[in-house]
This record gives C-alpha cells, sequence and structure tokens, in this order.
C-alpha cells in the first residue's frame, strides 16, 4: 500500500484557518510561564547577578558583536528607546561599557564593552551554562535530544520569516527509524482522516515483512532526515520479478515545500529501473490527494479503483501503474 503523503488542501476552510485558535494561545502563555518560571528569570536579578533579563541581554550583543550603538541594540532586542537610555547610563556610571559619538550622528554613541564589563559578562555566562547544564542532568540522553530538538522547532517554525527551511537529505533507515514509520503514519492518519489503529497496524505488517525478508539487491527503504531527524520515508519492495511496489510514503508537515515527496518518489523509480524491474505499482486512496498528484507527475497511470471500507473509514481505493 502506498499510504502516504498528506493531502495539502484538505479543504479551502481548512487552508484559510490562518487564526490561532483560543486553545493554541492560551498554551502559548502556559508554556511561556512555565520556561521562565523554569529558567529563574522571574527573579529580580537573572542567574543570581546584578543584572536583570534586558540588562544581561545587552550585555550578550556586546560581547557578541563588538561596537554597536544604542539604536542598533534596541532594535535587535525591541526594547523600549527610554528603559534602554537608563540601562545604558547605568553600565556607564559602573564601568561595564565605553561610549564613543558616531561620527555621522553626534547624538547616537558607539557601545562597547570594557574590561570590566567583558568580565562581568564571562561570569554571567559560566554561571548560565552550570545552570543549564544542572537542568539537563536529571534527563537521559535520549530526552536531552527530544528537549533540544523541540527547542529547535520552536526556534525554525517561530522565525521561518527570517530562517529558510534547511533542506532534507535521503538517506538509509538507523537503528528506531522503522519505528518511527510506524508511529507516525499511525499518528498522522488518525489526525488528518479519522483512521482507527488498524492502519497503524497494517503499516506495522508491512515494516515487519520488509525488515525480516529484506532483499538488497531489489529493495530499498529511504529516509528523509532534516538535521538528524526523520520528516519522510518512502519503501520499494519486491511484488515479483519484474514488478516493484512502491510503498508507506509519508512526509512529516514539516517538511513541505521543498519537492521531497517527488524526490522520495524519484528515488524509488530510478533504483527500480536499475534493479532491472519492468513495472512499478502502488495502492493509494482517493483522498491523497496530493501523493496523486506526485505519482501522476513521476509518470504512474491510474488504472483500477475500488471502494472499501478500511481503518474505520469509506474509502476508494485506487491502483496506479507505470513502465520502466
Amino acid at each position: 500500500m502506498s499510504s502516504g503523503h498528506s493531502s495539502q488542501t484538505r479543504s479551502s476552510a481548512k487552508a484559510a484557518a490562518n487564526h490561532a485558535s483560543d486553545d493554541q494561545v492560551s498554551a502559548v502563555r502556559a508554556f511561556n510561564r512555565f520556561y521562565t518560571r523554569k529558567l529563574g528569570v522571574l527573579d529580580q536579578q537573572l542567574l543570581k547577578s546584578p543584572f536583570s533579563l534586558s540588562e544581561a541581554r545587552v550585555l550578550y550583543e556586546l560581547a557578541h558583536s563588538g561596537e554597536l550603538s544604542a539604536k542598533e541594540i534596541g532594535i535587535e532586542l525591541g526594547l523600549d528607546a527610554g528603559y534602554l537610555s537608563r540601562i545604558v547610563q547605568n553600565f556607564d556610571e559602573a564601568g561595564l561599557i565605553l561610549r564613543k559619538p558616531l561620527p555621522t550622528d553626534r547624538r547616537q554613541y558607539q557601545l562597547s564593552l570594557t574590561a570590566k564589563g567583558r568580565q562581568a559578562f564571562a561570569k554571567l555566562e559560566r554561571t548560565s551554562q552550570d545552570d543549564i547544564a544542572a537542568m539537563l542532568r536529571p534527563l537521559s540522553t535520549e530526552d536531552r535530544k527530544r528537549l533540544t530538538g523541540a527547542m529547535d522547532t520552536v526556534e525554525r517554525l517561530l522565525d521561518m520569516p527570517r530562517s529558510p527551511a534547511p533542506v532534507a537529505t535521503l538517506r538509509d533507515p538507523r537503528p528506531g527509524d522503522m519505528g518511527w514509520v510506524v508511529q507516525s503514519h499511525g499518528a498522522f492518519y488518525a489526525s488528518e482522516y479519522g483512521f482507527d489503529a488498524g492502519f497503524e497496524a497494517l503499516v506495522a505488517e508491512i515494516v515487519a515483512k520488509y525488515m525480516t525478508s529484506y532483499d538488497a539487491s531489489r529493495e530499498r527503504c529511504w529516509i528523509a532526515d532534516i538535521e538528524g531527524r526523520p520528516v519522510g520515508s518512502v519503501f520499494l519492495v519486491k511484488a515479483s520479478d519484474d514488478v516493484a511496489k512502491l510503498r508507506l510514503l509519508l512526509l512529516d508537515p514539516a517538511a513541505r515545500g521543498q519537492g521531497l515527496g517527488q524526490r522520495l518518489v524519484a528515488e524509488c523509480v530510478a533504483f527500480a529501473r536499475a534493479c532491472g524491474y519492468r513495472r512499478m505499482t502502488l495502492w493509494t486512496q482517493s483522498i491523497l490527494t496530493a501523493a496523486r498528484k506526485i505519482y501522476e507527475d513521476a509518470g504512474f497511470k491510474l488504472v483500477a479503483t475500488e471502494p472499501h471500507r478500511s481503518f474505520g473509514q469509506n474509502l476508494i481505493g485506487e491502483t496506479w501503474e507505470r513502465d520502466l
């Protein structure tokens, strides 16, 4: 079965749902409160230092960017000009910074850290490192990877207009990837299409058969990977001496928009041709419109349809084929 790729346009109403729900807004606010408490930044002073959170952020910018104007720091950190002016005045009085008028605008100052300022930042940095290490220490290695991966996802999603999405690479499966294939199919199709546990059981059966009777000369699995995280899969298995079957095409929604589905199917076609197969076949469902478009673009033709009741849903199964 080519259970596969999600429909990128489930409905016009869903595609137009750009407004966050009240529950989603509440969830983000709750996480902000939790994480702020976890890092201890609600304390009047940050990390038991003499600095507030905003003051520490200004120190960080100066330590990592060299000389900056107060205006540049304000824009980067989104700080009110009056509030930033008070921070700069306090730093100047404490001997942490040097202020030089800008040649192009004598009303603006170029700021840089003094030796005392660099020492203050270094102490703050060491304390931060130690506190974060202590927070992570009780977690297992796997949980630390999950935590930092989730943080990376949060940063990437909220910074999408400024940071281009990393490009996926295609690789052979690693230990744990087959479990990911089963879990991801089950979770995605339950969420998007209401499929019941029977679908996840079918995927598990397909994966188990592939692993126990794998023929390296005529079968293969590709895992799409973004920065060490699986985001897609496809399998090419032997149906007969002359026919190869494409199965389990899946894309994580985070991997859309870079032609990854087309790349995965193209790898299958090229491998099948190199193995000497004469034809390829696949089975999918009529509701998977995005996947059907990928198959059509790759030269597959719809050859048969059959209504059926599976996975708790009334579906129309489709058989697609192409010559090699």
